[in-house]
């Protein structure tokens, strides 16, 4: 069988039920209730994969459809989804990741009659977003948002791209789109200078690998749907939107999919919306889409995720580790892992582990990182003997062996984040690297051990029994 969200949530239930949890009283989400529950949860340290049974539609009516949320909110969670042992100590989800993307798997296509995405089928003037339970998130937000992942086809090249992108709900058949200027945003400026509508969809529930495959950061020409297969480990199956034929392929074992158009040369205000960073990006004017048909199963599973918190965070986090290793590794052999911290919500914080053999080889390292990923601020460069994992052990070696005005570099006028509230200009920033690693052209201080011929000798153990 294909994966897909009911595949994970059968395995969620065996492998780890008390990371499930089912709301089966009745919420309105357009009314900030189910996040209000997701905080109260987060207040108690608790970040389970939530299902909402009950909900309100836009419209204040009763929902047909169930909703999940919180899917990526655990590192074990995210295991699981790669078909990982979830038991296992470490669980290095990064080098997985790494290891997958190397490879294409290419999609396989199926007809409209076995694809689960097609059993209701709705078109043009039959659409009625406000049928859906879309989410309003945090106080300042105008509007429900879908914050899921869109894709976009290159009109020279066929090959699509996705993204996570926010889409806030304006009427039955319009929602307002904010991008970034990263690949959709360059995809649909070539629609726009032809005067032409760019098409998009919008994936509403799909595998959580699903969707850490669409956060890969591929150069651009890569073909999104080929990488997700790669994390997946299968094909990806598609199947002939209903708005353009086999023109653009749609996963055929998504949940719900929203097909549209981007409106040529017309901008709206869309926003404020609680970014991932914790903070709301602002209200600007931006892209209107036109909505031209929704497809879902029958009973479709409505998926949201929960911005600006920790699932947003570590579902960024993995796929763009994964990638950066690969990338650092290509020029520095002897990089062992590559972390983005919650602390620094997933993005803006990377920490690189090197065994370095060469005095350069750290900020080679972090330039790479710099240059590959447009979120990243702040790059650490720490020896093989940290763990760049566990926190503590960087901010050691940050204390023990870095000078300020020796291992620091700052690089300005960089292209950063726009959702970045630290910025002075919309686009524009700084970034650091921070070299703490020891040098190899000197002697350095060793830190402490207990001798390896003891730890192994001694059982713990052995000791604590009476």
């Amino acid at each position: 069988m294909p994966l897909d969200l009911r595949d994970y949530i059968s395995k969620l239930e065996t492998e780890l039920p008390d990371q499930l949890l089912r709301i089966k009283k009745e919420v309105n989400p357009a009314e900030f209730e189910a996040t209000a529950i997701l905080q109260h949860l987060e207040n108690n340290d608790q970040y389970p994969t939530v299902i909402f049974e009950n909900n309100v539609n836009v419209n204040g009516d009763k929902s047909e459809f169930s909703s999940i949320i919180n899917v990526f909110a655990s590192r074990e969670r995210c295991a699981l989804a790669m078909n990982m042992d979830v038991s296992a100590k470490d669980l290095p989800l990064s080098l997985e990741y790494a290891a997958r993307e190397k490879t294409m798997i290419e999609p396989t296509v199926i007809s409209r009659e076995e694809a689960p995405v097609k059993q209701t089928v709705k078109i043009e003037d039959e659409v009625d977003l406000s049928e859906y339970p879309i989410i309003r998130f945090h106080e300042m937000d105008p509007a429900p948002y879908l914050d899921v992942t869109a894709f976009v086809k290159d009109p020279d090249g066929g090959f699509y791209n996705g993204a996570f992108q926010r889409t806030m709900y304006k009427g039955k058949r319009k929602l307002g789109l904010h991008m970034s200027p990263r690949h959709n945003w360059q995809i649909a400026r070539k629609y726009e200078e032809r005067n032409e509508p760019t098409p998009i969809i919008i994936v509403v529930g799909h595998h959580p690998s699903f969707y850490l495959g669409s956060l890969n950061v591929s150069p651009f020409g890569n073909d999104d749907y080929a990488k997700i297969g790669s994390i997946m480990g299968e094909s990806l199956r598609l199947v002939p939107s209903e708005t353009w034929g086999d023109q653009f392929m749609v996963p055929a074992d998504a949940e719900m999919i929203i097909e549209g158009e981007i409106v040529p040369n017309h901008r709206e205000v869309e926003g404020p919306f609680g970014e991932f960073p914790g903070t709301y990006g602002p209200q600007r004017v931006r892209w209107v889409i036109n909505v031209r048909a929704v497809t879902h199963r029958k009973d479709a599973i409505f998926q949201s995720i929960f911005t600006g918190h920790r699932e947003t965070w570590i579902l960024g986090a993995i796929p763009k580790e994964g990638t950066l290793f690969n990338r650092i590794k290509g020029v520095v052999p002897t990089t062992r892992s590559v972390h983005l911290p919650l602390s620094s919500v997933g993005r803006f914080h990377c920490y690189i582990s090197i065994d370095k053999k060469v005095d350069g080889e750290s900020k080679q390292a972090a330039l790479i990182a710099l240059g590959e990923c447009d979120f990243v601020k702040h790059v650490v460069v720490v020896d093989s003997d940290i763990d760049p994992f566990k926190e503590e052990q960087v901010m050691w070696a940050m204390a023990t062996r870095v000078q300020a005005d020796h291992d620091v570099d700052i690089i300005k006028n960089v292209k950063g984040n726009t959702l970045d509230p630290s910025q002075l200009d919309d686009i524009m920033g700084a970034k650091m690297i921070i070299d703490a690693t020891k040098p190899v052209s000197r002697l350095f201080s060793q830190r402490i051990k207990v001798p390896d011929s003891v730890m192994n000798r001694i059982s713990l153990q052995h000791f604590l029994e009476e």
